[in-house]
């Protein structure tokens, strides 16, 4: 991804899920990047917004008795992005918590026609409530659709319900979310991996390293030293699976853009950089994607760096070894410099400025 553009996530869900206890969750657990906040509560006292302006310093923007979706347009949104993307303010992830109220895929719509080039959508993350999942389905029959829209749903409060009511919920959340992540959280708590990548403390993100890009171990703990797999802390946790691809042969066009086409259910994150062997001198793809969203960003080489494919991928019941005999098949071996016809699919993901409003109108497609 174009080192100036921010992600934006768009944190949803209905009154009581748990969003502003999974961002202050966040917060917390940066690891050194800053985290830039837009947090609209549905009326006059901005209750949400006190409780994470604490954490959050000069770095929030509260929208205070209105529905984002309802009370700004596009352009007013730039505004705010604006004030939090821009270089000196320094922010790593930009999170947008919607109000219990609002309408996710419109949000979206929005983040896409956004005109700041220092953005790039990051994903809609929508939160349910484990032990009121069924009364919230009855009252807002809509949940169903936003699930359907999302690219990541955390259960929270996944503690409150006996083991084996959770895996009934999260059996019928996964149905209704189809190919997104779905991962339960207690106290919001959920692997910060899943939405951006943490700086070391006291460092500033700038390019890059490939074992940046990876951050966990062979032993299935992260950076700190938790176990990624499990329960720690005495806190359910959120399981999720990654894969570190490596390759000094150049991907094939044709099989890699077939594979991410129909990538598999529950894959959320993809990062890193592609060598398809081009002869055009910006063949260093870095290809940025989460849920549906996909991007690629043509870059050159630098003078001595090794033409490697580095790539990271991240998701929630993700069957790894299957999908890196996928990847393996996608080398070509016995490559021919690929040619612009064989760059098609590619290049249908390499976005140009112009084409930004056009992305707006289907913001669930990849």
């Amino acid at each position: 991804m174009n080192r100036q553009q921010i992600p934006v996530v768009v944190l949803a869900g209905f009154l009581g899920s748990g969003k502003t206890t999974l961002l202050n969750h966040l917060l917390h657990h940066s690891g050194g990047s800053r985290i830039g906040a837009i947090v609209n509560d549905f009326g006059s006292i901005e209750i949400d917004a006190m409780s994470v302006a604490g954490q959050l310093g000069d770095s929030t923007v509260s929208l205070g008795n209105g529905c984002l979706c309802c009370a700004v347009d596009a352009s007013e949104l730039d505004e705010y992005l604006e004030r939090l993307a821009r270089p000196s303010a320094g922010i790593d992830v930009i999170v947008i918590e919607a109000s219990g109220l609002a309408e996710p895929q419109e949000l979206v719509k929005m983040l896409l026609a956004s005109e700041n080039p220092h953005i790039v959508y990051g994903g809609l993350v929508e939160v349910v409530d484990a032990a009121e999942f069924d009364a919230t389905r009855e009252r807002h029959p809509e949940v169903d659709r936003h699930l359907g829209i999302a690219d990541l749903v955390v259960v929270n409060k996944a503690d409150r319900v006996p083991g084996d009511e959770r895996e009934r919920v999260l059996g019928v959340v996964r149905g209704l979310a189809g190919r997104a992540a779905v991962v339960a959280a207690s106290y919001g708590r959920v692997d910060v991996e899943l939405f951006f990548d943490r700086a070391p403390v006291g460092e500033r993100v700038g390019q890059l390293s490939f074992d940046d890009l990876r951050e966990d171990d062979h032993d299935g703990h992260d950076a700190q030293g938790h176990d990624d797999h499990g329960e720690h802390d005495g806190h359910l946790h959120s399981a999720y699976e990654s894969l570190a691809f490596t390759s000094d042969v150049p991907m094939g066009p044709r099989p890699l853009m077939a594979l991410l086409d129909s990538r598999p259910e529950g894959l959320y994150r993809i990062k890193g950089y592609v060598d398809f062997g081009t002869a055009d001198p910006r063949n260093r793809y870095e290809v940025h994607a989460v849920g549906r969203f996909l991007r690629f960003y043509p870059q050159p080489w630098q003078p001595g760096e090794p033409r490697l494919t580095q790539l990271v991928l991240i998701g929630s019941g993700v069957d790894v070894p299957a999908l890196e005999k996928e990847l393996e098949a996608c080398r070509e071996y016995a490559p021919q410099a690929a040619d612009e016809r064989s760059m098609w699919g590619v290049l249908r993901y390499v976005q140009e400025p112009e084409e930004e409003q056009e992305a707006a109108e289907d913001p669930t497609a990849v």
